[in-house]
């Protein structure tokens, strides 16, 4: 049920400084704008009492007009909401969005321009955006800045990374305002924001108080504007809007009337709290899509690890390119012996799929274009409806349908988003004529358009281009290398995840610290879910051929707790069949862990140390648990009070056996058996880099139908 009280307050056309307040339903959040001497917009936001955010400025800056200062308010409007709703998959199957409402009206500047500031406060935090209305003096703008502002009160840790234009995959750095400046010099020259001296972080990203009070920064809904960073003044505590450019140095080519994605901060003293938080999806619009009874969540195996672990193996065919460029007849090549994407090696994981209940089966390097692909001469594109010779594309076709498995297509563009976007109807039209329903799509390297970069507005619009196009052909996608989720998976749930982090393919390059997945689900994951590629089994690269060493540093058990605290409606299982055959039964999670679910309880949780979580299928009355920690060892007791009272359970739990490290002895487990019921209590033993993954199923009572 819906309940929209509407009140409108016109204020008297007194100059100077105006001000309006407003609380989150709770109580516990209050909001104050107004404007300052200089007719600047200023906001505010305290919880419990204690200021979170001071006074900080708010504006737009285009070479047309200037909505910075000389503004008067002219009104407010506030409005109250409170609805629940029905994602089609998600952590929850119901989501309620209740929030207060405050738009300030604003009139002013030295061309009399107009501006509505819209302010969503929840009981998660607040969001807001700028609403620019068809107007006289400016309707054509290209913008140069955004002057939004965090400040701070205090030297709280944070959790970020650099802010880079054209990638998110890197490590998160634990440091303060005090140490950023040397936290970030550690990552070198990684990103265009960074090579011009200023102090740039991504987002969404992560504070903390000493009292302690949780912050995260993001934003919601990013459609027809760039992806925002922020530039840090250490001294200062605060923080500002950076907007990606365009290699010409333009934030955004805007048409009025016009409004920005939300500004977001989801704010909390219990770290479980962040986690849980929906406000992102609630600040974004309802399904567009109206039936979505083809957006099938799913899990799924594939051609992939071997590529980044195998010295003999690759995404090429041939390797005669160099000898023969330009080449368009790939039957006179010579194939390598290396190319795995091959009929008779993509039928071993459709048995493999079709044995253990897997969904579905992505190949890379499928299609013609791989050869030569990270060249950023960009001399060779892909093509996305012409099979390698060694790929028997209708056999293979007919061969899953046979076994009841579904093939995923696999689109990488090599960042030729141009080319990509010539060739989509043929190729999706292609995938729906073969039987194909999902794709991954892949954007490694310098963005074409060459003016254009990873998360600018022109690829931001090619990002939601793509998907919108998708849905009109039933396609689900899987985005990789693409600009960081912002909540659209609402709007689009054919979006089922996406990469924009750092992600599982690091384990063979250098490795993802057990503190990696314990503080992403804290930042990156609060945009969407993230295609991790959990379910690594063997760890030891040195296993994979001379010359590789390293190792992942997870245990086996810990890998298995991700499919929980890691979630995603598009989940892979990762690694090769022949490792998930020598550890049958502790694939036998992997086999039973649902991708979709009715409700969710964070039970434990600190950011970038530990993380205990437990969820509900959508389909049955089973619970699943899964923990993980850090370097550190943690021992806990969970209690399972989110069961129903008197119903009987059998836990099944996956731990890490005694001894067991990530270093050492990642592969030591053991599968354990009990009964439970709410009044229950369970033990758990995370090793260095470890993790517990629990499934707990409803004892069925003799004559019961279910």
């Amino acid at each position: 049920m819906r309940q929209q009280l509407i009140h409108i307050l016109l204020l008297a056309g007194a100059l100077g400084a105006s001000a309006a307040e407003i609380k989150s339903p709770s109580g516990e959040f209050t909001l104050n704008v107004g404007t300052d001497g200089s007719g600047r917009a200023v906001y505010s936001l305290s919880y419990k009492g204690k200021t979170v955010v001071t006074d900080s400025r708010l504006g737009l800056k285009a070479d047309e007009a200037d909505f910075s200062d000389g503004f008067t308010i002219t009104g407010t409007r506030t409005s109250s909401a409170d609805e629940t709703w029905q994602p089609v998959w998600g952590e929850y199957a119901e989501i309620r969005d209740r929030y207060n409402e405050l738009a300030v009206d604003l009139r002013g500047g030295s061309q009399d321009l107009e501006m509505t500031l819209r302010f969503r406060l929840s009981d998660d935090g607040l969001g807001f955006r700028y609403e620019l209305p068809l107007q006289d003096n400016a309707n054509y703008l290209t913008l140069r800045d955004e002057l939004t502002e965090f400040n701070f009160t205090g030297d709280h840790t944070m959790w970020c990374i650099p802010g880079d234009y054209d990638t998110d995959e890197y490590l998160w750095a634990e440091t303060t305002f005090t140490g950023l400046p040397e936290a970030l010099a550690g990552y070198g020259r990684h990103s265009e924001a960074q090579r011009t001296g200023g102090t740039v972080i991504q987002t969404p990203m992560l504070l903390k108080t000493d009292t302690p009070v949780y912050v995260n920064i993001h934003e919601a809904a990013l459609v027809g504007y760039p992806a925002m960073l922020l530039d840090v003044d250490t001294a200062k505590r605060s923080m500002r809007a950076h907007l990606v450019p365009d290699r010409h140095g333009v934030r955004a080519y805007l048409q009025l009337p016009f409004q920005t994605p939300w500004r977001t901060l989801i704010v909390s003293d219990d770290a479980r709290d962040i986690l849980a938080s929906q406000m992102i999806l609630n600040l974004n619009e309802p399904c567009r899509i109206e039936d979505t009874s083809w957006i099938k969540p799913m899990k799924f195996v594939g051609v992939w690890w071997e590529m980044f672990t195998g010295t003999q193996k690759t995404w090429a065919y041939s390797d005669d390119y160099r000898a023969k460029p330009g080449v368009t007849d790939y039957s006179t090549l010579t194939p390598n012996g290396r190319h795995p994407a091959n009929t008779a090696n993509v039928k071993r994981y459709i048995d493999f799929a079709a044995a253990h209940g897997i969904d579905g089966v992505l190949v890379e390097g499928w299609n013609e274009g791989w050869e030569d692909w990270c060249s950023y001469r960009k001399n060779r594109q892909f093509l996305f409806d012409k099979p390698y010779p060694d790929f028997d594309l209708e056999h293979l076709r007919d061969y899953a349908a046979s076994k009841g498995v579904k093939m995923i297509m696999h689109h990488e563009t090599a960042a030729n988003a141009a080319d990509y976007e010539r060739q989509l109807d043929r190729a999706f039209q292609f995938m729906k004529e073969n039987n194909y329903d999902a794709v991954k799509t892949g954007y490694v390297g310098a963005i074409i358009p060459r003016s254009e970069h990873h998360t600018s507005q022109w690829m931001v619009d090619h990002a939601n281009h793509v998907i919108d196009r998708a849905a009109d052909y039933r396609i689900m996608i899987d985005s990789h290398e693409a600009p960081r989720p912002t909540g659209l998976c609402r709007t689009y749930p054919n979006w089922l995840a996406q990469e924009s982090a750092r992600g599982g393919e690091f384990e063979s390059m250098g490795g993802n610290p057990p503190s990696h997945t314990c503080i992403l689900p804290f930042t990156r994951l609060k945009g969407g879910p993230m295609d991790y590629t959990p379910g690594l089994f063997e760890t030891r690269l040195s296993t994979y051929g001379e010359g590789k060493t390293g190792q992942a540093m997870t245990t086996l058990a810990r890998q298995l707790a991700l499919y929980l605290t890691m979630p995603s409606p598009m989940q892979m299982a990762c690694d090769l069949p022949e490792n998930y055959e020598r550890f049958a039964d502790a694939f036998r999670f992997i086999e039973d862990v649902p991708v979709d679910w009715k409700d969710t309880r964070y039970l434990e949780a600190e950011p970038a140390r530990y993380i205990t979580v437990a969820r509900q299928d959508k389909h049955s009355d089973d619970w699943y648990l899964g923990a993980i920690t850090d370097e550190t060892p943690r021992a806990t007791t969970v209690r399972l009070d989110f069961l129903p009272e008197g119903v009987k359970y059998e836990a099944t739990i996956y731990e890490d056996a005694p001894g067991a490290n990530w270093k050492d002895n990642p592969q030591a487990y053991r599968i354990r058996k009990v009964k439970v019921d709410s009044r229950s209590r369970l033990k758990l033993s995370l090793a260095s880099g470890g993790g517990t993954a629990v499934s707990i199923k409803r004892i069925k009572q003799p004559g019961s139908v279910k």
